[in-house]
């Protein structure tokens, strides 16, 4: 019996997983996912080549139902990092979809071609692992290093859903739509196994657009998961498409995540729709730590609360722990919990460097509001800037930023002065690239909207900010001088 999947029991009718045109009921996939089951048991660790289709969802139910660690591999990594995943997570074999073609890196493995066809005679189901054993190993960004695989158990799977479920009232009755790849925690474990534990349905409409995301919100769906770019589009459209209005309006919820979603989005958002976007906060290695509520207050800009069974604390550089909840107060966010991972694959020292005490270091910097509200403001690597003696957020110099009508894009990094330490600098895509604000409107902009020692120094202009898949912005990759 799947403890992860009720409702695979049960071998309904109702549908589970669809891509495009292509759909599974539970029936369906409990007999694909259960044949396959059968034929992984025993592997050790299993790749999947993730790409957004039935077969990656099936070839990883197929391994969390035979207790064999699934490694969801990115299609669009390139030799180098795919070669180090696969030396570092050792897997038996790779998954993927017929017809398919695999990189060399891959040669070396067994592949199986993941069938989503039903078979002849139905398979029972396998017995639950245990919950301490690994679910997942899912490769982090690789910014300061090659990739860590972080290792995540089934509790920490099991935790977060359900932690979600009970923050956004989450039921079998749920559609949930995106398009969101199928290598991370966002779009596998919260897009695809979320609604499959709770015995809802998903649909993969594949490669983003407002119109997939409108039909598909306008034929039945409640839930919409996406990122901050994905927003973006749909903010920039919503006044001249009516279709998409009434599909965002009807929908139940909106769950942006992966980056924070600008202020300004949300509200042009509000203002077409009259519904609020509810962003929440986690990572690889924690899933899911905080979320704004369906029954709190929506506020563009926080990520809400901390999630049943998450304890948040924020630390000073020196590890003590801030009290203050005042919405100034810049601290490291450390969170603890069954949500964690249990170790980065191979890397005992990374692990225990992750770690103080049974605290994870998140790296993330946020305040707290009052009423407990967490409002991120960075990373603590590239986005705490120490200028004239104070500890300065870039996260809410660039919503500051976004509110000119003169920035379409904006981020803002530190870097060394003389004088003050570091300096501000933004970086801007202006709305007309014909005619940029002038840097001093934007600077007294940020000054009259924040306070006079967050105004930006410098301010460089650019046609588009490099991003990653996921659409977050890789400050690394801003062509200092």
């Amino acid at each position: 019996m799947s403890a992860l999947f009720p409702a695979l029991v049960h071998g309904s009718a109702r549908p589970a997983l669809r891509f495009g045109e292509r759909a599974l009921t539970y029936g369906q996939l409990a007999s694909a996912a259960g044949a396959l089951a059968v034929r992984l048991s025993g592997a050790g660790r299993v790749a999947v080549w993730a790409t957004p289709s039935l077969e990656t969802a099936v070839g990883v139910v197929a391994a969390l139902l035979a207790g064999v660690p699934a490694v969801p591999l990115n299609p669009r990594t390139g030799e180098r990092e795919l070669r180090h995943i696969v030396g570092d997570s050792t897997p038996a074999l790779v998954l993927a979809a017929p017809g398919v073609e695999l990189p060399r890196v891959l040669d070396g493995l067994a592949r199986i071609d993941v069938p989503v066809a039903a078979p002849d005679q139905t398979t029972p189901l396998p017995g639950e692992p245990d919950p301490s054993s690994a679910a997942l190993v899912v490769y982090t960004s690789g910014t300061t290093g090659p990739p860590k695989g972080a290792v995540v158990p089934r509790r920490a799977v099991a935790t977060t859903l359900d932690a979600l479920a009970d923050a956004w009232d989450w039921t079998a009755d749920d559609v949930l739509v995106h398009s969101l790849p199928l290598f991370h925690v966002h779009g596998l474990v919260l897009g695809t196994l979320g609604p499959l534990r709770r015995g809802g349905s998903v649909r993969h409409v594949g490669k983003f657009s407002t119109e997939g995301v409108a039909q598909e919100l306008g034929a039945g769906g409640t839930m919409l998961f996406g990122v901050p770019t994905m927003y973006h589009r749909l903010a920039e459209v919503l006044d001249d498409d009516a279709e998409l209005r009434k599909a965002l309006t009807g929908a139940r919820l909106l769950v942006s995540g992966s980056a924070a979603l600008p202020v300004h989005d949300h509200e042009r958002i509000f203002a077409a729709t009259g519904r609020r976007v509810v962003e929440r906060y986690g990572m690889t290695e924690t899933l899911m730590n905080t979320s704004v509520r369906v029954d709190g207050e929506p506020r563009a800009g926080s990520v809400g609360v901390p999630l049943p069974g998450v304890e948040l604390r924020l630390v000073e550089e020196d590890g003590t722990e801030i009290d203050a909840y005042d919405g100034e107060t810049v601290g490291e966010i450390q969170v603890r919990g069954p949500h964690l991972f249990t170790e980065y694959l191979n890397r005992p020292d990374a692990t225990a460097a992750a770690f103080d005490g049974s605290w994870f270091r998140t790296g993330d910097m946020a305040v707290r509001d009052p009423d407990g509200y967490v409002r991120i403001v960075g990373r603590k690597a590239t986005d705490l800037i120490k200028s004239g003696g104070y500890k300065i957020g870039a996260g809410e110099i660039e919503n500051a930023l976004l509110e000119h009508p003169g920035v379409r894009e904006a981020a803002v990094t530190g870097e060394p002065d003389d004088d003050l330490g570091e300096r501000i600098v933004a970086w801007v895509v202006p709305t007309d690239p014909a005619r940029p604000p002038a840097a001093p409107e934007l600077a007294d902009h940020v000054a009259g909207q924040l306070a006079p020692h967050k105004r930006p120094r410098t301010v460089r202009f650019l046609q588009a900010l490099p991003r990653n898949d996921m659409g977050k912005i890789m400050k690394r990759a801003l062509p200092h001088d």
